[in-house]
């Protein structure tokens, strides 16, 4: 992705077509009756995987081509494709769902029913016609998406300029509200109305498969009850609030001290477009505005030391590639170097949000990227690539386990990895000279500007979902879609737009993965997961430090026990996956509390006399 730890933007486009299953023989072939047995059951499931493993190359291929070449028909490639896709998925989720009480299903078959109910990411009810009309929907706000443009000085900017133009610090203030308010009115206003459309098709379609709405059907692919699933994600949310509320209160702060009340108040919300993101998701790239008088300054950029030594982006993607291999993983197949897009063409449309493909669901692994040189897109590659690794590590799983444990796990898999690019990291691939490694005062600076990612993501990560929760059971109507986002943004975040937002906006349309319709508690569960992974490599690897100065690059050991949980997919309940790699089967917050506790302590310290929240 272009933000360095949410990522993998085409698993709407890949991963969770490997997810669900399909018929090769074509949309309007009925299924053949199996009866509501144990036989019937196993003998339905199989046929499933073979007609998805046939159908998927192909589909696969089509999303691949329009993402990287958008013109009108590879649209309507993609739709016809899609779309045939969607009422396949549906056939095989309502079929899936009359095995549900049937008794004495082998273990193996009754997971691969629940994944064939429960795997279909934006349903389509059976009603004739309803699956094309939906994927042209999708088809068509996507490709808005990816056309998208803002302006900066009134001139148009691209999606990929506009992001990287908010973290430049030599843009005013209303530079940054130009940019934020032009994207947002370019974008997501357009396609309010092929939104609303798609709600209601898919609740009926969810209906179809015995739930109450598409948001519950999301809540449901985890082991665990809807219920259960939203509670578990408050809890982890509840733990690491605190540390928020910490850097919200002193970033706010420093913005205060750097653009005065007039622009942004010394107490209440902080104005989105200063934090250095579209979304406001990460706040990394204005660290260096907020960074610790005489520890702030790390004595490097990954950034400026890629284009001191000449580094090209296929440069950044071999270090990546790098990483693993130190581990033990086999390096990257030829074919992934003639087939990824590693740089934006100067010749056509694309998509250019970062992601990471399995065309083939065996070797044909690729990531999509409009890299620039600099310190993001360089964490960014070390993130796709963790998806492609754990693509090929259960290569040899049964199609309907061609996934991750759960998608958090798919999306902290590179972010755990990613945690690894320390100062000593650098040194051993020969980037930074071991003169330059940062001396343990500088640690609160080092961890302030992971936190700026890291931390300011989580409430991010949590509302996105949340807000389309409530869309999809009808508690926020269509003439409050962006009065309820702007609500929760305040509500989680404590951000508010640069300037009062008209009712007929649809601002959250102007996020990737709102018109992507990828399901997002994914990212928030990754941060989350990332640092469980990260302190169990670590002491694999007998780290004794600080927890924050770990790298295991180079550690075999760690990547034979990291493989061994990444070959089974999600072949078994996600907990037993925890478990073999970090030995608990529970999701834990304090990994991350204790990285970050030495800066919570420092934050604490700077707020005194601060008021927190807003």
């Amino acid at each position: 992705m272009k933000f360095a730890s949410t990522a993998l933007a085409a698993l709407a486009a890949s991963l969770s077509f490997a997810a669900v299953p399909a018929l090769a023989q074509g949309a309007a072939q009925a299924a053949p009756a199996y009866p509501l047995t144990a036989e019937g059951a196993a003998r339905f499931v199989a046929d499933a995987e073979k007609d998805l493993s046939d159908f998927s190359l192909d589909n696969n291929r089509t999303n691949w081509v329009n993402y990287t070449n958008i013109t009108e028909d590879t649209d309507a490639l993609a739709a016809k494709s899609n779309g045939d896709l969607t009422e396949k998925q549906v056939k095989y989720a309502v079929e899936a769902a009359k095995f549900a009480k049937v008794s004495g299903l082998d273990a193996d078959v009754s997971r691969k029913l629940g994944i064939l109910r429960q795997g279909i990411v934006l349903p389509a009810p059976t009603t004739q016609g309803a699956a094309a009309q939906l994927s042209e929907i999708t088809t068509r706000m996507t490709s808005t998406y990816g056309k998208g443009k803002g302006t900066l000085d009134g001139k148009p900017i691209n999606g990929s300029d506009i992001e990287e133009q908010m973290g430049n610090a030599e843009r005013t203030p209303a530079q940054l509200a130009e940019m934020w308010t032009s994207w947002h009115d370019n974008v997501g206003k357009p396609m309010k109305g092929d939104y609303v459309k798609m709600v209601g098709i898919a609740n009926e379609g969810a209906r179809e498969l015995g739930y109450a709405d598409v948001g519950a059907m999301w809540r449901s692919g985890y082991d665990m009850t809807p219920e259960q699933f939203a509670a578990e994600t408050q809890r982890l949310w509840k733990e690491t609030k605190p540390l928020y509320l910490a850097l919200h209160t002193y970033v706010r702060r420093k913005l205060n001290e750097k653009y005065g009340d007039a622009v942004q108040p010394r107490t209440g919300p902080i104005r989105a477009d200063l934090l250095g993101n579209m979304w406001a998701q990460e706040w990394g790239s204005i660290y260096p505005q907020v960074a610790p008088a005489g520890a702030g300054d790390l004595g490097y950029d990954v950034g400026d030391l890629l284009k001191a030594q000449k580094k090209t982006p296929v440069d950044m993607v071999k270090a990546g590639e790098g990483f693993y291999s130190s581990l033990g993983f086999d390096p990257l197949p030829d074919t992934f170097w003639t087939r990824s897009m590693i740089v934006k063409p100067a010749d056509r449309e694309v998509i250019c949000h970062a992601s990471a493909w399995d065309v083939d669901n065996k070797d044909d692994i690729r990531i999509k990227m409009c890299t620039k040189v600099n310190a993001e897109d360089f964490t960014t590659i070390h993130h796709e690539l963790g998806h492609n690794y754990y693509q090929r590590a259960y290569n040899k799983q049964p199609f309907l386990y061609l996934n991750g444990a759960n998608d958090g796990f798919h999306e902290a898999i590179g972010d755990f990895v990613a945690l690894s690019i320390t100062p000593q990291y650098l040194v051993q691939i020969g980037l930074l000279d071991k003169t330059k490694v940062p001396s343990a005062d500088k640690d609160t600076g080092l961890l302030l500007r992971q936190a700026m990612d890291k931390v300011a993501f989580l409430p991010f990560g949590l509302l996105l979902d949340r807000y389309r929760w409530g869309i999809f059971d009808g508690t926020i109507k269509p003439a409050d879609y962006n009065k309820a986002w702007t609500k929760m943004r305040l509500e989680y975040q404590g951000i508010t737009p640069p300037s009062a937002r008209p009712d007929d906006a649809f601002d959250a349309g102007a996020k990737y993965h709102i018109p992507g319709n990828t399901p997002y508690t994914r990212y928030f569960l990754a941060r989350i997961l990332q640092f469980q992974f990260y302190q169990a490599a670590c002491k694999q690897a007998g780290w004794k430090g600080p927890l924050h100065r770990c790298s295991f690059y180079g550690n075999k050991q760690v990547g034979a026990k990291l493989n061994t949980m990444l070959a089974m997919g999600q072949s078994k309940p996600w907990p037993e996956a925890l478990k073999v790699f970090t030995g608990s089967p529970q999701m834990s917050a304090k990994p991350m509390l204790e990285y970050f506790a030495p800066l919570k302590k420092w934050l604490d310290e700077q707020n005194k006399g601060e008021k927190s929240g807003w």
